[in-house]
């Protein structure tokens, strides 16, 4: 029966690894964004305190981190499982299931294991509030980690 289907055209065949290599590229760039910040909020001037000191407001970048470090590492990773894909076989672009998977637990453990300096939490009653918050980057990587993961799995599952 797999002998009457149609074989995938060249350009079909490099869809998944140029996805793979561009989402791989998408991961680093994702990893010198802001992945955490301090938020500081006030009930008397009505709202958030956001740039009026740079002492109130701090932002952490994921390369900042040994996690965001090994994120940006593994999107390297990614994208040459993605390039090797495009210059040989397609296939080679499912490799990147290994790097993929690292970065989403890498990214999650950002947020778990991650310093104990911007955990920390400042209330003062309806006067000021300080505490930390996840930034989008940090959205953007795990985003970008498990479209990776999926791209290459989905390469792995490919026939031809």
């Amino acid at each position: 029966m797999d002998d009457l289907r149609p074989a995938p055209s060249r350009r079909a065949r490099r869809g998944l690894p140029l996805a793979v290599t561009a989402a791989g590229a998408l991961l680093v760039f994702c990893a010198v964004l802001p992945w955490a910040g301090l938020r500081a909020t006030s009930g008397l001037v009505g709202g958030l305190l956001t740039g009026m000191t740079s002492a109130l407001t701090s932002e952490v970048r994921g390369v900042d981190d040994v996690y965001g470090v090994c994120t940006l590492i593994a999107g390297l990773a990614a994208v040459a499982c993605g390039v090797a894909g495009l210059r040989g076989r397609p296939r080679l672009a499912a490799l990147a299931v290994l790097p993929g998977g690292a970065a989403v637990l890498l990214v999650v453990l950002f947020v778990t294991e991650g310093s104990r300096r911007d955990r920390i939490s400042i209330r003062l009653g309806d006067l000021l509030a300080i505490e930390p918050v996840i930034a989008f980057g940090w959205f953007a990587a795990l985003a970008s980690a498990v479209t990776v993961t999926v791209l290459a799995v989905l390469a792995l599952l490919r026939r031809g």
